[in-house]
């Protein structure tokens, strides 16, 4: 921030008007002391001026403390600042404490990036509080970055406790908060109860005051709240957005410059729970041993215009959050699960994908339009593979396998990465508890679907790229050779070799897997495969997707819940002149991409890839809780587990058909001494020669299930079944080599994101 030369004022008791303007044009903290030095006060010019801005504090000129003024109805120079949104990767604050005595909203900061140092813009989300230096400019304020504080309101989710003198604590939620903080205010809750508190003061000892009550912390609408809370994920749509969801969903569905697809019995297959229907297809063979086919995706560009306040709200949220008793939609539900789903027998505004695919699985040639279709049925993946397997389906039910049969040789010749990466489903009752927790099972006709949206989206991708149009890409970029080092050195410690001289392929790790008969070593290989894939992301450079083995792949196929696969249409629109009549409706008249877009596409890309981080974050937590919810009535009892990570102070491992990550402490592992071996992801005894390494198979005692935070403890067995008896409180182990002092935060348990999901609401 450049310094703007403060104007000396000249000796003397000064006037009010002084005051104002030396504190205005003042570069840094303006309090009694320096305005008394700068206007040269001296003994009794001292007491003066403490009058004087005490007057001009109660008359509403000034607020603050006596060693920090500012402008009534303005921002201290230098103050802490919570941020409270980001938009297209610029964030917006407003004062963490804004009490004005006129009741005066707070003002909306823009934040500036700290130039040249450690705090930048993709390091904050929404809650990170900042220490700021503040300055208004052309009528608006800006925020220069000086440091990111702790966050207060981690942890500040928490349940009631009472100790033994009736003093009230908050139990965190949050399994990465250890330690709970004394309650200065209960607010009127009672123990047992699931709070919301925030800092009773300025200083931690000061403890929190209970702020909000939101009941029983067991129930089952309560571990999403948790997620949704301790994320900061906006579940709350303003009444502008809704408002003009319902002038959306007004809009008249004309035939003029649309395709109509309404006679072809085009199905949407999707999970029987499913919220929302993006996507619908049908096939047909060309007569040559190819097939011709629609994809036809909810036209929700027609009805989510740039620049309006659907739009805002959309590109805020990035996407849907699933979780198992509720969605939070990316868009107000009259759309979402209405008027832009397509629901069967009902006509419905589509982006059409037309693909002709060749006998070998080529696409030869693709086109896409505007439509109206009307779904002919909507069906579970379960009912759709039974109807196949009884030999009980319809010809396009039929049509669409034989379809995919062509696609999955070309798939095969491809050969994207495989792995085995099963998928844990929450099952709830009526009342919302669980019934049952499995893992979902793999269907040839999760496949059908995968595939087709894989044909299209890669069809939007190469259509774009063939106008030169903006692109936002799903990028999933080659590992970093620094990881496959890692490897490397890994597979070394079985006898095996990589050679990093070639090139990386999918295939390279295929083969490897293949190689690997043992079941144990092989899921040992899996791990290490999966710790060195990069985590996907969206942006406007085309970097390939590697785990798809794809050289141009986008996301078209869900703007329901995705607002890349929305910019993605808006792009088509463009290139492709497939624009509609201007709407009646008091609506942005456009609907493909704005000038802002066009020139945000970089900010908008990360700001959304952190959305879908955060979203998968919170779906993870809220199915830990549920997990260690249906298993704390099964502590004591033994399972099949299976490693999943390794770090010097432990293990990690997941319970094999069911999932849960629990901690095994190395202080439970008995007498011996266990060195952490970091290239081999093992634990091994100094004297006993056992080891514990990532992907070994084991069984173990469930020691504690907590269902508030999700986390689970195991208990290692001996020979004989038996808790093997802890080390006690020495060190427990050695370094290989020179240490390596690795912070550990608690959550981060070294889980790689997936890669190749099931069914295709991941791609």
């Amino acid at each position: 921030m450049s310094k703007r030369p403060t104007k000396r004022p000249p000796p003397g008791l000064p006037t009010r008007e002084q005051v104002l303007e030396f504190i205005q044009s003042a570069d840094s903290i303006v309090g009694k002391r320096e305005i008394g030095k700068a206007f040269g006060l001296k003994g009794q010019e001292k007491i003066a001026l403490k009058k004087l801005l005490k007057d001009m504090a109660e008359e509403g000129l000034i607020d603050g403390k006596r060693t920090a003024y500012h402008r009534m109805g303005g921002v201290p120079k230098v103050t802490v600042l919570k941020v409270m949104d980001i938009e297209d990767g610029e964030a917006f604050a407003i004062p963490d404490a804004w009490e004005p005595d006129d009741g005066a909203p707070p003002p909306r900061i823009r934040i500036i990036e700290k130039k040249g140092g450690k705090v930048r813009h993709a390091a904050l989300k929404i809650g990170d509080r900042i220490l700021a230096r503040n300055e208004e400019v052309g009528g608006g304020w800006q925020a220069h970055i000086m440091k990111k504080l702790p966050a207060p309101t981690e942890g500040l989710m928490g349940v009631v406790e009472l100790d033994g003198a009736g003093k009230g604590w908050l139990a965190p939620v949050d399994k990465r908060v250890r330690d709970s903080s004394p309650i200065a205010d209960l607010g009127g809750a009672e123990e047992g109860q699931l709070v919301m508190a925030e800092p009773a003061g300025r200083s931690p000892r000061a403890g929190v005051k209970v702020v909000e009550v939101l009941g029983d912390p067991l129930a089952p609408k309560s571990f999403s709240l948790i997620a949704i809370s301790k994320h900061g994920i906006p579940n709350i749509f303003p009444e502008s957005t809704l408002a003009e969801a319902e002038l959306a969903a007004k809009l008249p569905l004309s035939d003029e410059k649309r395709e109509d697809l309404r006679h072809l019995p085009i199905v949407a297959i999707d999970p029987s729970d499913a919220r929302d229907h993006d996507d619908a297809i049908w096939a047909e063979p060309d007569g040559e041993g190819g097939f011709k086919a629609v994809i036809a995706i909810a036209d929700v560009s027609f009805y989510v215009r740039p620049g309006g306040a659907l739009d805002r709200e959309a590109r805020k949220r990035g996407n849907s959050v699933y979780f198992p008793d509720r969605v939070v939609p990316m868009l107000p539900e009259i759309l979402s699960a209405d008027v832009c789903s397509l629901r069967q027998g009902e006509g419905r505004a589509a982006m059409a994908c037309h693909v002709t695919i060749s006998s070998t699985g080529k696409i030869t040639s693709t086109r896409f339009t505007r439509a109206i279709v009307k779904i002919d049925e909507v069906i579970a993946y379960e009912e759709a593979q039974r109807r196949i397997d009884d030999k009980h389906a319809s010809e396009n039910l039929q049509n669409l396998w034989a379809c995919w049969k062509v696609l999955d040789a070309a798939q095969t010749a491809r050969d994207p990465l495989e792995l085995d990466l099963p998928e844990r489903r929450v099952m709830l009752d009526d009342q919302g508890k669980i019934a049952e927790i499995a893992v979902r099972e793999r269907l040839d006709a999760h496949r059908v679907v995968e595939e087709f949206m894989i044909t299209a989206n890669v069809a939007a991708a190469k259509a774009l790229e063939k106008k030169t149009a903006p692109v936002v890409y799903r990028v999933h970029e080659t590992p970093g050779r620094e990881k496959l080092v890692a490897l490397k050195d890994y597979l070394e410690t079985f006898g095996k070799k990589l050679a990093l001289g070639q090139v990386i392929t999918p295939s390279l790790f295929n083969r490897m897997l293949k190689d690997v008969t043992e079941e144990s070593e092989k899921a040992q290989v899996m791990e290490a495969v999966l710790r060195t894939q990069t985590q996907a992301y969206y942006g406007p450079a085309n970097m390939g997707h590697f785990g798809l083995s794809l050289a141009s792949y986008a996301h078209f196929t869900s703007p329901i819940r995705r607002y890349a696969d929305l910019l993605v249409h808006r792009a088509l629109v463009d290139s492709y002149q497939l624009e509609q009549p201007k709407p009646k409706a008091d609506l942005p008249p456009q609907s493909g991409l704005s000038d802002k877009d066009r020139e945000d596409l970089g900010q908008i890309s990360d700001a959304i890839s952190k959305t879908e981080r955060r979203a998968m974050e919170a779906e993870r937590d809220t199915i830990d809780r549920y997990v260690a919810a249906w298993l704390s009535g099964r502590v004591g009892e033994t399972f099949k587990t299976r490693i999943t990570g390794v770090q010097s102070f432990g293990f990690f491992a997941t319970i094999e058909g069911l999932g849960g990550d629990g901690l095994v402490p190395v202080s439970t592992l008995g007498s011996d001494y266990f060195r952490y071996d970091e290239t081999a992801q093992s634990l091994v005894g100094e004297r006993s020669g056992v080891s514990y390494s990532s992907g070994d198979r084991l069984e173990l005692r469930l020691g504690e299930a907590n269902a508030l935070t999700g986390a689970l403890k195991f208990v290692p067995l001996d020979s004989d079944g038996n808790p093997i008896e802890p080390r006690g409180n020495r060190s427990a182990f050695h370094h290989k080599g020179k240490p390596k002092h690795k912070k550990y935060t608690k959550g981060k348990r070294g889980r790689p994101g997936n890669i190749r999901h099931q069914g295709k609401k991941k791609r």
